[in-house]
């Protein structure tokens, strides 16, 4: 077989090596590892959760830069481009940085068997670990116990927040989910848990394992009004904080937790209060509640399961009134799609639901069908349409949208990742009055 050459090639090379794409065991990964003798010199941690994620990691990432320190990132999944899912120092990497350890870890497998996820978190885990760095993040794809992240050793492991989703893989109750995403807590190190009503199975796995519990309420909160807020933890507080750059009406939990990350890591990453005042103001990440400028109002935001959908509809319903409001909605085929269309179709007047180039998603001619078997829609009657792509929808959404409505895209990031890669169209001269 002829050696992949670009970035490309290697991804289509891990697509092939392993029959499914999920496939939770460790043991492939620790193999692997082993092999490549991965390991950090610096603080790290990794954050678990349904939703919230990358939020944190996002706020992690921008105070320590503001801090002065080297920080490296590791999320996903990615909106348009593979190589968003690390940063360095702030910055995405470039293609061509990832390519040798695509080349150690098809080495260091030795015709071991590896998903694509797997793989391609060995070659970024191990670029992190040989950047010099003094921060690393790193983002849990799926559960926590049995991603291949936690092949890694956690300084600190965030928990955000916990819902039902992945239920195939993680279990059918909070309970069950909350036991593997706990999974990535080790003993005598701190763990972070911003869920401010966090399963009985966190609190039992952390206290069994022996675990630094940092849990929101008891060790860490906050308080504020429209203007500021305020947190307190164990050691320090904060007064008057601007609000995170970050929109939402949970962001405040994620920041939360984010600054009580901090002060577990005080000893080993001192962090100043202006760190914190410039990081949050400055903070960045495309899909989460992101307000394009221009008429009509663009939001993009990957919720893709109903709790994230409901914070989606409160912050909704926090922007003010618009006469009309345009959903472009695509999503995989093992999601609360039900639940999902129950929680948005008072919010909705007209419907654009998309394919999505990926085997699991779920067509938009069965989106369409879902929402007309809902027992109750909007009181005025709102209505559908089908289209071939995310970019397609959002078309049909801005030729029909008058410049004083709403468009919102949401749904799985193959969905808001599909309009960002097909350019943000230029608004017509209708929008622009």
């Amino acid at each position: 077989m002829t050696r992949p050459q670009t970035l490309a090639d290697w991804l289509l090379h891990c697509e092939r090596l392993h029959p499914r794409t999920i496939d939770l065991t460790l043991e492939r990964v620790q193999t692997v590892a082993a092999r490549l003798n991965l390991r950090f010199e610096c603080p790290v941690v990794t954050v678990a959760g349904t939703n919230g994620k990358g939020s944190t990691c996002a706020m992690l990432e921008a105070i320590a830069l503001q801090a002065g320190y080297r920080t490296g990132v590791y999320t996903s999944p990615h909106l348009v481009h593979f190589e968003e899912r690390c940063r360095l120092r702030g910055e995405v990497v470039k293609a061509e940085a990832l390519l040798p350890h695509f080349e150690a870890v098809e080495i260091a497998r030795a015709g071991q068997g590896l998903t694509y996820f797997e793989f391609t978190t060995l070659a970024i885990l191990r670029l992190l670990s040989q950047s010099e760095l003094d921060l690393v993040v790193l983002e849990v794809g799926l559960g926590g116990r049995l991603d291949a992240v936690n092949v890694i050793d956690a300084d600190c492991a965030v928990i955000t927040s916990i819902d039902l989703d992945h239920m195939e893989y993680l279990g059918p109750d909070r309970e069950s989910i909350g036991r593997e995403k706990a999974g990535i807590m080790r003993a005598g190190r701190a763990v972070v848990v911003s869920d401010p009503m966090p399963p009985r199975s966190v609190i039992e796995h952390a206290q069994a394992l022996g675990a630094d519990l940092h849990l929101f309420g008891r060790d860490f909160r906050y308080s504020g009004d429209r203007q500021q807020w305020n947190w307190a933890g164990r050691h320090r507080r904060y007064n008057a904080l601007a609000y995170p750059a970050l929109r939402g009406a949970n962001q405040l939990l994620n920041a939360s937790g984010v600054l009580a990350a901090f002060e577990a890591l005080h000893e080993s990453l001192p962090i100043n209060a202006q760190a914190v005042r410039n990081g949050l103001a400055m903070v960045e990440l495309p899909g989460r509640f992101q307000i394009v400028p221009g008429q009509p109002t663009l939001v993009l935001d990957v919720a893709h399961n109903p709790h994230a959908v409901a914070t989606l509809a409160e912050n909704l319903d926090q922007m003010g009134f618009f006469p009309r409001t345009h959903a472009v909605f695509g999503a995989m085929a093992d999601k609360d799609v039900s639940g999902i269309l129950r929680r948005m179709h008072p919010l909705v007047d007209a419907w654009y639901f998309t394919d999505l180039p990926t085997a699991r998603a779920l067509p938009g001619a069965d989106l369409l069908r879902r929402w007309q078997a809902l027992p109750t829609r909007s009181p005025a009657p709102a209505v559908a349409s089908v289209h071939p792509s995310a970019t397609e929808a959002l078309q049909a959404a801005l030729s029909a949208a008058d410049p004083a409505d709403r468009i919102v895209v949401f749904g799985s990031f193959f969905t808001v990742g599909g309009v960002l890669q097909g350019g943000l169209p230029r608004l017509s001269a209708r929008h622009l009055g």
